[in-house]
């Protein structure tokens, strides 16, 4: 699964009627109300604002909306998009606004779902990997070999503290954690463990 790193936007126009879609990254179900309301103060003009999203390691958490459009010829044809994407943590907004044409059933569906397949060509992504969060303390002379062992290994570093000894803590791909535990415990003679941090 891939994850979405930034915001992108789009806009499409079919028969005068204007699809603007907007993918945000997402962490939670509950955070889709506040950004919905968010687009639509931003848009006090439009007709519709219709979401689909797609969450979780294995992208089988969803949610979407019609938003009053008739049922099913919005949210779901942008959902199933979404679904077939396998892009994972991401919110699809597409914000309406009426040209004066009725499109029909199978014109809203087409536009909604082409509305999403445009704003995914545009949108940078990353690989969903598992991560570990670490902390780990040592003698100041071993701060220097173990740091580079760290970033040799693409840990992301969030903090360090110097006190007595000095003590990192970050993430580190889960694949990797065990090899690097075991090259650190080597290089510091079995005195400098790498801690796995629950939660």
């Amino acid at each position: 699964m891939q994850i979405l790193l930034e915001q992108a936007t789009c806009e499409i126009e079919v028969k005068k009627s204007r699809f603007i879609a907007i993918a945000c990254p997402l962490s939670d179900l509950s955070h889709i109300k506040e950004v919905v309301n968010q687009t639509r103060s931003q848009h006090p003009g439009a007709n519709h604002v219709v979401h689909a999203a797609v969450l979780g390691p294995k992208g089988d958490l969803y949610s979407y909306s019609d938003d009053h459009e008739p049922k099913n010829t919005a949210g779901r044809p942008a959902l199933e998009v979404l679904k077939g994407s396998g892009v994972t943590n991401i919110l699809v907004l597409v914000v309406r606004y009426f040209g004066g044409t009725l499109l029909g059933t199978g014109g809203l569906v087409k536009a909604y779902a082409d509305s999403v397949k445009e704003v995914l060509k545009i949108i940078k992504t990353e690989a969903l990997i598992d991560k570990t969060s670490f902390h780990i303390s040592m003698p100041y002379h071993l701060y220097e070999p173990i740091k580079k062992q760290l970033i040799e290994a693409q840990a992301v570093i969030d903090s360090e503290e110097f006190a007595v000894e000095v003590t990192l803590t970050g993430t580190l791909s889960s694949s990797s954690f065990a090899s690097c535990a075991s090259t650190i415990y080597d290089l510091s003679n079995g005195s400098c463990t790498l801690n796995p941090i629950d939660g």
